[in-house]
């Protein structure tokens, strides 16, 4: 009874956080069910309205084309991220040199430009080689990025090279080592960087909004772009939109919330 009191005030002060925390979610999923009004008015209860916005949203965008173009982007980028940025972050820590030190140096540097001020060149070089408004052009500047470099760097300094001496000497090649051995130990470090890169690209809104210059490849961020841009804003169609839209994404870290936090932690050690 005397531990319970004195566990009561944090428990109590972790409740109330743990309910700020998911109630823009509730929020979301009960404004979903609701119409425009309802939501305006702050409605905290489920409503009737969910298929109704639902043939609503369908009618005036292009839905199951968004959520395509969004999975083809995300699932794209995720998949050739971590083959490149693994290989990078491998062939940095094993074939160690000082430098490799200073061109790594000069990644982080680049995590500090802007990408606003990288965007017009970027567009400038899709469009003389043709690839404005292709999802390729949405792929390709980002399937390798400093961090997740970084990241598979300093997971690689945890990985046992004396496995990697053994293998040479037993005749596997540098490739085979790589997917034979290397793969497997590190599966939490891949499954935090799927989540990571999966998160960025499925949200990425500006760099689509730039290079897709219409709307027959738009992503979901951008469909949630043009329902709030009218004169007059469905709320309970946008909130149904933004429910969808998260969908995704919260599936992937449920799946992998595990094997992410062990990444992140074996990444930091």
């Amino acid at each position: 009874m005397t531990k319970l009191l004195r566990q009561g005030p944090k428990y109590l002060f972790l409740g109330i956080f743990a309910i700020f925390s998911i109630f823009p979610l509730y929020f979301m999923v009960v404004s979903a069910t609701n119409t425009s009004k309802d939501v305006l008015d702050s409605r905290l209860l489920p409503g009737g309205e969910l298929f109704a916005n639902l043939a609503k949203l369908t009618g005036s965008q292009n839905l199951w084309g968004a959520m395509s173009a969004s999975f083809v982007v995300a699932v794209g980028v995720t998949a050739l991220a971590l083959v490149i940025c693994s290989i990078a972050g491998y062939g940095f820590e094993v074939f160690h040199s000082k430098g490799k030190d200073r061109l790594m140096a000069v990644l982080l540097l680049a995590m500090m430009i802007p990408f606003a001020a990288t965007m017009v060149p970027l567009f400038q070089l899709f469009s003389r080689v043709g690839l404005v408004n292709s999802l390729v052009a949405v792929i390709i500047p980002a399937i390798s990025t400093p961090f997740l470099i970084l990241l598979f760097r300093q997971a690689s300094r945890g990985f046992p090279h004396e496995i990697i001496e053994a293998a040479r000497i037993d005749g596997l090649s540098e490739l085979s080592i790589f997917a034979r051995i290397y793969i497997p130990t590190m599966r939490s470090t891949y499954a935090a960087a799927a989540v990571i890169t999966f998160m960025t690209a499925w949200n990425n809104f500006l760099w689509p909004k730039v290079i897709l210059v219409n709307n027959a490849f738009q992503t979901m961020p951008m469909l949630i772009s043009n329902l709030s841009a009218g004169y007059v804003t469905d709320y309970g169609v946008l909130m149904l939109a933004v429910l969808l839209a998260s969908v995704p994404t919260m599936v992937v870290f449920l799946i992998l919330q595990r094997a992410f936090a062990q990444g992140i932690t074996g990444a930091i050690k």
